[in-house]
C-alpha cells in the first residue's frame, strides 16, 4: 500500500511543475537553448526536425513572451538568443525587447529551418545547429524535457539510457548533462494507475507530501484564467461565456477554465503548472475543481484530495493515448475534473466512474488540430459535458456498457478510449497535419 501511494506521489510531482505558454513552442524553445550551450557561440544556421504532431501544436499558437510572434522557428531563435536552459519549461521566462528584436530580425533572415521528421514518436525535436568550425543537436523525443542524446561536432556526448537501440558506452555522459537527465526521469509507474488506486490514494494519502505542488497548482492556474477574464486575450471564450450563459456554478466552472487556454494560446506570459505536459489539461483538471469548492464552501483540504482525483484521473486516461495524438487533450483533463467533483460531493466509486463513462461517451471524439485559440471553445465543451456527466451519475443516470465503445467496467471504457486515441485515430492524425501544411487537395478528394 504504502509503495502504491508513493508512486502515485511520484507521478503527481512529474507531472505538476510550471511552463510557460503553449509547452509544444516551449519545448523547442528548451532544445535549442540546449543545443546552444552546447555548440558555445551563436549558430550561422539552426535546423529544427519535428514530429507532425509538433508542427502541429505549434503551428498556430502565439510564443510567449516573443512579442505576438509565431511558429517554429521563433521558438527556436527565441530559445537561442534570449533562453536559459536551466529553467527548462519556462526556458524562454526571461527574455527582453532586445532578445525579441533580435529573434525577429534572425527569423526574417532565415537562420532557421524546419524540417518533418519521419518514423519517429509522435513527440520528437531534434535542434540541430552550426557555425563555421563546430555544430551541435539536441533531440527530445516522448516528454517535453526528456533530451535522449546530445551531440557537439559529430560526436554523441550523451545517450539517455532509455534511449533505444543504442548502447550507452558509446557516449560519455559529461557530470552536468547526467544530472539533468537524471532530473527528467520518468519514474513513476502509469502502468500501476486504477481509478480505485486513485480513489484510495486521494483519501489516505498525508497531505504534507503533496500540498506544496497543489498550492501552486491552484495559485499559478487562477492567475491566468483571471488574466484570461480580465482582459481580451484570444477569442475571449471565457469571457463569451460569462456575458451570455448565467451566473451559476456550471458556467462559471466552464468559463474559468476557458479563460486561462484564452489567455494562454494568444502569447499570455504568465506560468501555468501543466498536466499530462500540457498548461491547457493542467487548467481544466484545476479550475472546475476550484470553483465548485469555492461556491459549495468547502474546506481547502476537501479541495485538495479532489484535486488529487481530477490531476491523477486525467494522467491515468492519458497515458493509455500517448502525448500528442488527434485526441484533443481537454477531454480526458474535463474527465478528471468532472471525476473530482463527483467526489467532492460525496460520490460513490461507481458515480465517480459513471462521470468518467459519460464524459467519454459524449465527447471523446473530439479531434486535436493543434494549440490555437480555439482550444478555449474545446475546453469548455469538453468542461460542460463532465458536468452534465457528473449531474447524470449522481442521479443514478449512466450509458451502458455495449453502448459503442461503452463498456460496463469503467477501466475498461478508459482502456478503450485509449485505444481509439493512440492507434485508430493514428490515420486521423496523419490526415489533420496534411491539411494543415496544405499536403492535400481537399477539393479533389470531395
Amino acid at each position: 500500500m504504502q509503495e502504491l501511494s508513493q508512486n502515485y506521489t511520484t507521478i503527481l510531482k512529474e507531472e505538476l511543475v510550471a511552463a510557460m505558454g503553449c509547452t509544444e513552442p516551449i519545448a523547442i524553445a528548451y532544445a535549442a537553448a540546449k543545443a546552444y550551450r552546447e555548440l558555445g557561440e551563436m549558430p550561422d544556421h539552426i535546423r529544427i526536425a519535428c514530429s507532425g504532431n509538433m508542427i502541429k501544436n505549434v503551428k498556430g499558437v502565439t510564443v510567449p513572451n516573443s512579442g505576438g510572434q509565431k511558429g517554429i522557428e521563433t521558438a527556436a531563435v527565441l530559445g537561442v538568443v534570449g533562453g536559459n536552459a536551466d529553467k527548462m519549461l519556462e526556458v524562454i521566462a526571461d527574455v527582453d525587447d532586445a532578445a525579441r528584436e533580435k529573434t525577429h530580425e534572425l527569423v526574417a533572415a532565415g537562420i532557421c529551418e524546419v524540417a518533418l521528421a519521419e518514423n519517429v514518436p509522435n513527440l520528437y525535436i531534434k535542434a540541430e545547429m552550426w557555425t563555421k568550425d563546430h555544430a551541435a543537436a539536441v533531440t527530445i523525443a516522448e516528454h517535453h524535457t526528456d533530451i535522449t542524446e546530445i551531440e557537439k561536432d559529430g560526436k554523441l556526448v550523451f545517450i539517455a539510457e532509455q534511449s533505444v537501440g543504442v548502447k550507452k558506452e558509446n557516449a560519455h555522459k559529461d557530470s552536468s548533462t547526467a544530472k539533468a537527465s537524471e532530473e527528467n526521469t520518468i519514474t513513476g509507474d502509469r502502468t500501476k494507475m486504477t481509478l480505485k488506486g486513485i480513489l484510495d490514494y486521494a483519501n489516505t494519502v498525508d497531505l504534507a507530501e503533496v500540498e506544496e505542488i497543489l498550492e501552486r497548482q491552484v495559485r499559478f492556474n487562477t492567475a491566468i484564467s483571471q488574466e484570461g477574464l480580465d482582459n481580451p486575450w484570444g477569442a475571449r471564450v471565457g469571457k463569451t461565456i460569462l456575458e451570455n450563459w448565467s451566473d451559476d456554478v456550471k458556467s462559471y466552472a466552464c468559463a474559468r477554465a476557458a479563460s486561462g487556454s484564452d489567455a494562454r494560446m494568444s502569447g499570455c506570459p504568465l506560468p501555468v503548472i501543466i498536466n499530462s505536459g500540457s498548461g491547457n489539461q493542467g487548467i481544466t483538471v484545476t479550475m472546475p475543481v476550484v470553483t465548485y469548492a469555492e461556491r459549495w464552501h468547502l474546506s481547502k483540504e476537501k479541495m485538495y484530495r479532489s484535486l488529487l482525483v481530477s490531476n491523477l484521473v486525467s494522467i491515468y486516461i492519458k497515458h493509455y493515448i500517448g502525448a500528442l495524438s488527434a485526441f484533443c487533450g481537454a477531454v480526458s483533463a474535463a474527465c478528471g475534473a468532472g471525476a473530482a467533483i463527483t467526489y467532492m460531493s460525496g460520490g460513490t466509486y461507481e458515480q465517480i466512474g459513471g462521470t468518467i463513462t459519460n464524459t467519454l461517451g459524449n465527447v471523446g471524439g473530439i479531434v486535436c488540430d493543434g494549440a490555437k485559440p480555439s482550444c478555449a471553445a474545446k475546453i469548455a465543451s469538453s468542461v460542460h459535458a463532465a458536468l452534465l456527466a457528473h449531474y447524470m451519475s449522481t442521479s443514478m443516470k449512466e450509458f451502458l456498457g455495449g453502448e459503442g465503445f461503452v463498456e460496463s467496467d469503467v477501466e475498461k471504457t478508459i482502456k478503450n478510449m485509449g485505444y481509439i486515441g493512440k492507434i485508430g485515430m493514428k490515420e486521423t492524425d496523419r490526415e489533420i497535419l496534411n491539411v494543415m501544411i496544405d499536403k492535400v487537395d481537399v477539393d479533389s478528394c470531395l
